[in-house]
């Protein structure tokens, strides 16, 4: 029989069948971490949801585990959604949604937000500083940003960048088939190395408390002979050069 994707990941991570996810699962690395973070804010809290999207993940993640860990709903709790795009405003799983442009001031008040969570959004981010500054501004002291998105110098990021933007949405159909053209957005890679991230979000402003990550290889398509060739050029990446940013930063009480 050939060796299919599916047998192969069966085979060399056998923890799939204690739970449905691999040890090196991204999702559940980054949510695990924002809901501790969030287990310890104080009743009430305000979350903001930057470039939220439509909430794909509903309808997408076949894993009950996941989705629960990405819904980030709970009493006592107001989560908001922002995004450039107006299907923000059928997320399913936010309070309050709004869309606003890259160049727009977020809608919310000083110092009025717990933690922001962006999942694959600092990528798209053209102008970091304004970004930067509007979280810095709706962040109250001692609250957390907490970010997925891609190393600029990981092996997801350095073919992409080499791809124009217009051609996105093809080259993605045949890499990632189950993605929907409507998810994908230009990228810049801006926020997206360490020291762009320290440039930012200044050390003398925020705790910076993140790590790289290497995830299963999701641009492996189907290929099971792509899989392996990923998983083991991952495991002799240096960390500078994985795949992943786990941005985890905490605003200063005093600055």
């Amino acid at each position: 029989m050939p060796d299919t994707l599916a047998a192969r990941r069966r085979r060399d991570l056998p923890e799939l069948a204690a739970g449905g996810f691999s040890r090196h699962d991204g999702t559940i690395a980054f949510y695990l971490r924002v809901n501790a973070l969030l287990d310890g804010l104080a009743d009430p809290d305000v979350v903001l949801d930057l470039g939220a999207g439509r909430g794909q993940f509903f309808e997408t993640e076949p894993s009950p585990f996941h989705r629960q860990l990405r819904d980030l709903r709970a009493p006592g709790r107001t989560v908001v959604g922002v995004d450039v795009d107006d299907a923000v405003l059928d997320h399913p799983g936010l309070d309050a949604a709004h869309v606003v442009a890259p160049d727009e001031a977020l809608p919310l008040a000083d110092a009025s937000v717990d933690l922001v969570v962006s999942d694959y959004t600092f990528e798209h981010v053209e102008d970091p500083a304004w970004t930067a500054g509007e979280l810095h501004r709706v962040l109250r002291p001692g609250g957390w940003i907490c970010a997925r998105t891609p190393n600029r110098w990981g092996a997801i990021a350095v073919p992409a960048r080499m791809v124009p933007n217009r051609l996105h949405d093809a080259v993605l159909a045949r890499v990632q088939p189950a993605k929907d053209a409507r998810d994908t957005f230009p990228t810049h890679y801006r926020l997206n190395t360490t020291a762009a991230l320290r440039r930012y979000f200044p050390p003398s402003r925020f705790a910076h408390c993140g790590y790289t990550h290497e995830s299963e290889p999701a641009y492996a398509g189907r290929s099971a002979l792509a899989w392996t060739a990923f998983r083991r050029l991952a495991a002799v990446t240096p960390a500078p050069a994985r795949s992943m940013h786990l941005v985890f930063l905490q605003k200063r009480t005093t600055s």
